[in-house]
């Protein structure tokens, strides 16, 4: 068997070729800001594609960079100003944050209606009352291209490796919703039998920034694998899943290249969503 690769910057490239068609007929102005606080490579480099997105699709760009000694309070009050800004559709706070800083009390800062990343506690509630909301981008993604890949998840064993609450937690959400009606296990640090339940899984979404913590000969054949992990080794970035997967798997999801590009993508959908309402 050899699994067929899922190819995240095709799927993401027609959403933005269909975004900027369209707000170029509906001569919208939009403005997507972003908050980053120190100089991590990754988070640099994550928030510098989200504005090359922008530009490609006619989407001003709104930054705001801190540096790492940055306080709480200094970080709210630019949240403030996005919040107050006109100019500003909607923006996002780069995670991860240094870690003197309340994370919560900070998303809870965010104008819900200005929430691109989905993650204020009134848009994660309606999340869990299945009410129209902004979904947070990686579990949109995620699935988004499921359903492009025509998986369809009803009764299927999904296991989600890692419970945090950018992609473990509201995924398990999102899967479990009815529509959608998977099973979902979501397992973490200090789950049991672990490996038995990757090998009974139907579908497998690794997120644990662990380099190529799963490996093929502990993934079920015909297994869907999705790998949301990512670890920076030296100038080389690493997903969770050992890229031989495909040799068992149905359909694979490989870091870069699969859930990323999507991930970026969902970002500007829901600020086109925010625009709408």
């Amino acid at each position: 068997m050899s699994a067929t690769i899922i190819d995240g910057r095709k799927s993401a490239q027609a959403i933005k070729n269909q975004i900027s068609v369209n707000l170029k007929s509906s001569k919208k102005v939009l403005g997507l800001g972003t908050i980053l606080v120190g100089n991590d490579p990754g988070s640099v480099s994550y928030v510098d594609g989200k504005h090359r997105d922008c530009s490609e699709v006619g989407i001003s760009s709104i930054k705001i960079n801190l540096p790492i000694s940055a306080s709480e309070d200094e970080i709210i009050s630019a949240i403030e100003r996005l919040n107050k800004d006109t100019k500003c559709t909607g923006f996002i706070v780069q995670l991860p944050l240094p870690p003197s800083i309340d994370v919560q009390k900070v998303l809870s800062t965010i104008d819900p209606n200005k929430d691109a990343d989905g993650l204020h506690p009134f848009n994660l509630g309606n999340l869990v009352l299945s009410k129209n909301s902004i979904i947070p981008c990686t579990p949109k993604a995620i699935l988004t291209l499921l359903s492009e890949y025509k998986v369809n998840l009803s009764g299927k064993n999904v296991l989600i490796i890692g419970r945090g609450s950018t992609v473990g937690r509201p995924l398990s959400i999102l899967l479990s919703q009815k529509n959608i009606d998977a099973t979902v296990t979501l397992a973490h640090s200090v789950t049991k039998n672990l490996t038995n339940l990757i090998k009974n899984a139907d579908v497998v979404v690794a997120a644990v920034g662990k380099p190529h913590f799963i490996k093929p000969e502990i993934v079920k054949s015909g297994a869907v694998v999705i790998d949301v992990g990512i670890t920076r080794v030296q100038a080389e970035l690493i997903g969770d899943v050992d890229p031989a997967v495909t040799n068992c798997a149905s359909l694979f999801a490989p870091m870069p290249g699969g859930v990323g590009p999507m991930t970026r993508a969902m970002l500007l959908t829901n600020l086109v969503e925010l625009a709408n309402r």
